[in-house]
């Protein structure tokens, strides 16, 4: 069991996808282009785009459109140059900070990314600085209103399939898998017809801090609307507690 519930920041998160959902479906697109050009076009033999095909769904992206996203990686995998990069840095009162990006230019995301961070006073750190103060994990978080079953019910399937833990809040059920194992608790959900918000690798913070400080706040949200405004930056991890 756990006390700090996260469902509100995930539907938080989801408001601000559905209200730019052209970005979102961008940055999916890039990663299918990237997940093909590495493993191919079939999910089925290729555990990363079969991870990526599954945060589209999530997503709410259209089956044709992933469909139509892997065959024309799949035509023009020769031609895809994008790489992933992750930034570690500080905002303020040393809140942590993790930016994943893909990009085709390191050098002008590099400079977008340190800018968001000055501007909300905070800085770039070396690689590994804070990484160590969370834990990659699969992650999936269900809606208890849209569901069903009863707790213990959906902790045994995900259990049976494979999940680490399972925790139950107020708003949620939270799952959590070893990486390799999110495919396979989201079949078994799926297999059950247990819908959830979502379902992605994510790194989570081993303890969250919480500001007080008005100025603090104001200036780690400038930093987090500039990165998520950024069309390099896939995902941005933090231990704020929101």
């Amino acid at each position: 069991m756990s006390g700090h519930s996260k469902f509100a920041n995930i539907k938080h998160k989801k408001e601000k996808n559905d209200a730019a959902k052209g970005k979102i479906f961008t940055i999916i697109g890039r990663e299918i282009a990237v997940a093909v050009k590495e493993g191919g076009p079939d999910p089925s033999n290729n555990f990363k785009l079969a991870q990526v095909i599954q945060k589209a769904k999530a997503n709410n992206m259209p089956n044709d459109t992933i469909d139509r996203g892997i065959k024309k990686a799949a035509g023009e995998a020769g031609n895809v140059n994008y790489e992933y990069v992750t930034y570690e840095g500080y905002g303020p009162n040393g809140i942590a900070i993790i930016v994943d990006a893909l990009t085709d230019n390191k050098n002008r995301t590099a400079a977008n990314v340190r800018s968001a961070f000055t501007k909300g006073n905070g800085n770039i750190g070396t690689q590994g600085c804070v990484s160590f103060m969370f834990d990659k994990r699969g992650q999936i978080i269900i809606d208890r209103e849209e569901c069903e079953m009863e707790a213990d019910d959906v902790m045994m399937i995900a259990l049976d399939a494979g999940a680490e833990d399972f925790n139950e809040e107020e708003d949620s059920f939270e799952i959590l898998t070893d990486p390799d194992g999110l495919n396979d608790v989201t079949k078994a959900l799926d297999d059950n017809q247990i819908a959830y918000v979502s379902a992605e690798v994510t790194m989570i913070p081993q303890n969250y801090v919480e500001l007080t400080d008005e100025n603090a706040i104001k200036s780690l949200q400038r930093t987090l609307d500039l990165l998520d405004e950024d069309d390099d930056v896939q995902a941005v991890y933090h231990n704020w507690d929101e």
